[in-house]
């Protein structure tokens, strides 16, 4: 008998993908995903924090549906809804992301994670996420992906959250 953590994560898997199917009919940069609109406010151009130093980058809806697409072809495999299947007690949650060495909370250092993805507390190289190269994903792309990532975590119901995992 699968045990609730299972059960759980199965349910997310499922919808998720029912939702990537039903909701990314429309093409990248044509209009703003329904789960953007829907549930990381922004209809208006949102302030991600850029740095350490607080500084702040704005991205547009649009900006932040072509994240969530990048997202889903590269991330979901690992990261439903904010999980983390490898390592479930460390989500992407904003509180994860904070506590990560260094912080990744913001999108300097969550796009350094994608070129040179480390270990939580950032002591060894992970072989559990791709290496994202500028040959790959251009600055400006990978940055869209990060601030999807970022918002999700700050707006989005149940992104990451704990309770999830086992």
């Amino acid at each position: 008998m699968l045990n609730k953590s299972l059960l759980i994560r199965f349910i997310l898997t499922i919808l998720i993908i029912v939702q990537v199917i039903i909701f990314n009919t429309q093409s990248a940069q044509a209009a703003v995903d329904s789960y953007v609109e829907r549930y990381l406010d922004a209809k208006q151009p949102v302030e991600i924090k850029l740095n350490e130093q607080g500084e702040t980058k704005k991205f547009s809806a649009e900006d932040l549906s072509d994240g969530k697409q990048m997202f889903a072809k590269n991330c979901l495999n690992c990261h439903v809804g904010g999980a983390n299947l490898v390592n479930p007690p460390i989500s992407l949650s904003l509180k994860n992301l904070e506590g990560a060495t260094p912080p990744r909370d913001n999108l300097d250092n969550l796009v350094a994670f994608f070129r040179n993805p480390m270990i939580y507390d950032g002591s060894d190289y992970t072989y559990f996420c791709r290496q994202v190269t500028e040959n790959w994903m251009s600055q400006e792309v990978v940055e869209k992906m990060g601030a999807f990532i970022l918002r999700a975590a700050q707006k989005a119901p149940v992104w990451g959250v704990e309770g999830i995992q086992q």
